[in-house]
């Protein structure tokens, strides 16, 4: 059983930059062990035969397929923007850069 004591929450609060009470430390320390302790237990299973899952109920997504379709033409797309240049879209200059 680990146990993590009060100076060992308030370091990981520091490395974290999480400003906590001494009751958020003293409290803290308790479920913090309690997880640790959790994950000990976890981790002495064997596991070597157990598919990875990421959601504990099978799904599948479900998507259309990707069918090629018409599209706006540069001129199209560009016809209601404020500025254009080159069948772009002119935005502007961000950041300091060179145009």
């Amino acid at each position: 059983m680990a146990s993590l004591e009060r100076e060992d929450v308030a370091r990981l609060a520091v490395l974290a930059r999480i400003d906590m009470t001494d009751d958020d430390l003293d409290r803290l320390s308790g479920q913090l062990t309690a997880i640790v302790d959790a994950v000990a237990t976890l981790s002495t299973l064997d596991t070597h035969d157990v598919p990875a899952t990421s959601h504990p109920i099978p799904m599948a997504n479900v998507e259309r397929e990707d069918v090629i379709e018409p599209s706006l033409t540069p001129a199209e797309a560009l016809a209601a923007a404020p500025q254009a240049e080159e069948d772009r879209f002119r935005v502007p200059q961000i950041l300091g850069e060179e145009a």
